[in-house]
């Protein structure tokens, strides 16, 4: 007969591998996809492709493209989402119920799709005259340099490309969304930018400028990259 200590500790030892002792596995959040596509705990109705497309190419208004962004850009907007330096009621509810793993996740999913290709069409936007202030083909080309405005291209590139990781491309965004996003910087909505160099670009904007500088950036054509996509989150 098996003494009753000895049992109770094999009793014990095996409990300690039950299933009941370990957390299930979400399964709507076990990919970066199926969180882009089911909203993880978010909920089905805040799934991010119901904005931003299944293709990843934005709703071609407030929602932009997602698709192809380098995925450090992405998932630094993800955290300023949820630590509140960027204002958005929908998207910092999002962000709070998804855990940093999961925001890296849905950010590599959509750094990994390709850019959508856009319609074919002229190369680069006719000129915008916004009625007060300058026209929006030098603002972004050639800054203002008494205001202390820097040109556009010189972080977003000359055919709004982007540069580097952290400046992100312009072309075939919505212009509505680039007026919204330099609005939400006026207004210190978004406080993510480096040094706050965007409050204060977007401070010495006129109205009207922050409105023909973001339909021209977003008319801009842009090359199509095909970088490899990343493998895996740095």
């Amino acid at each position: 007969m098996i003494p009753v200590r000895f049992l109770s500790a094999a009793l014990l030892l095996a409990g300690g591998c039950a299933p009941a002792d370990r957390p299930a596995p979400d399964p709507f959040s076990e990919s970066g996809e199926l969180i882009a596509l089911s909203g993880g705990r978010s909920g089905a109705q805040n799934a991010c492709f119901t904005c931003h497309g299944l293709d990843g190419g934005g709703n071609g208004a407030g929602a932009p493209r997602l698709a192809a962004l380098d995925v450090g850009y992405l998932d630094a907007q993800m955290e300023g989402y949820a630590s509140g330096l960027r204002r958005h009621s929908q998207m910092e509810y999002i962000a709070r119920q998804l855990s940093a793993a999961e925001r890296q996740a849905v950010s590599l999913h959509y750094a990994r799709m390709p850019r959508p290709v856009p319609p074919p069409g002229d190369a680069l936007p006719a000129p915008a005259v916004p009625a007060s202030g300058l026209p929006a083909q030098a603002l972004y080309g050639s800054g203002d340099p008494a205001r202390g405005l820097p040109a556009c291209a010189a972080c977003h590139g000359r055919s709004g490309e982007g540069v580097g990781a952290g400046n992100p491309p312009l072309a075939g965004q919505p212009a509505a969304y680039l007026a919204a996003q330099l609005d939400a910087w006026r207004a210190g909505k978004r406080r993510n930018d480096p040094e706050n160099l965007m409050l204060r670009i977007s401070r010495r904007l006129t109205p009207d400028e922050i409105r023909s500088v973001s339909a021209y950036a977003s008319a801009l054509g842009g090359p199509i990259p095909r970088p490899e996509p990343p493998e895996s989150f740095p």
